[in-house]
């Protein structure tokens, strides 16, 4: 909200008005859902998926590679103790040794992206670069899930999402995966 609608509304006697200095444009970049008519373009929010499995620098990697394949993924996300994502597992990382510490082998700051980047013109370069999956975090790296290339150009060619927006009594909502 600008300071003058702040004003505005302290004037009229709100006494719990904030003016989030950031802007819309962070709002939008951080995922978080917003009002009124938009472009209708398609953005990585209405594809990605919140399911990819995480876990910190101090996991081990057996410990890591039981998470992914248990929930039927080829990778898992690294993030720091403040859910920061600083690294991600795959390939060559699950044939390292058990004990050892996911922070050992994991690659280190990982591509992403913003949930409001336009899909389409993202999913074409994935295609170019063969990229099968971009992580997808806030502005301030905390990660929020992951687009499977697959699934855009799914979408991109005018397949219903695999994605609905769930309230949340406990935080501001989130992608989740749909069912039934």
């Amino acid at each position: 909200m600008s300071p003058r609608a702040a004003c505005r509304l302290e004037g009229l006697g709100f006494n719990r008005v904030y003016d989030y200095v950031a802007g819309i444009a962070d709002w939008k970049a951080a995922g978080l859902p917003v009002e009124g008519k938009g472009d209708g373009a398609q953005r990585v929010a209405d594809a990605a998926r919140n399911d990819i499995p995480a876990c910190d620098i101090a996991t081990s990697v057996g410990t890591a590679r039981k998470l992914a394949f248990d929930s039927g993924w080829e990778e898992c996300v690294v993030t720091d103790c403040d859910g920061v994502v600083v690294g991600r597992l795959r390939n060559e990382a699950w044939e390292a040794d058990d004990a050892l510490l996911v922070e050992e082998v994991m690659e280190g700051g990982p591509s992403t992206v913003r949930p409001d980047t336009l899909l389409e013109p993202l999913v074409r370069r994935m295609a170019e670069r063969g990229t099968r999956l971009v992580l997808v975090t806030t502005p301030q790296g905390h990660l929020l899930g992951a687009l499977l290339r697959e699934e855009a150009e799914r979408l991109v060619a005018g397949e219903p999402p695999e994605q609905i927006w769930q309230e949340c009594d406990c935080c501001q909502g989130r992608w989740t995966v749909k069912t039934g």
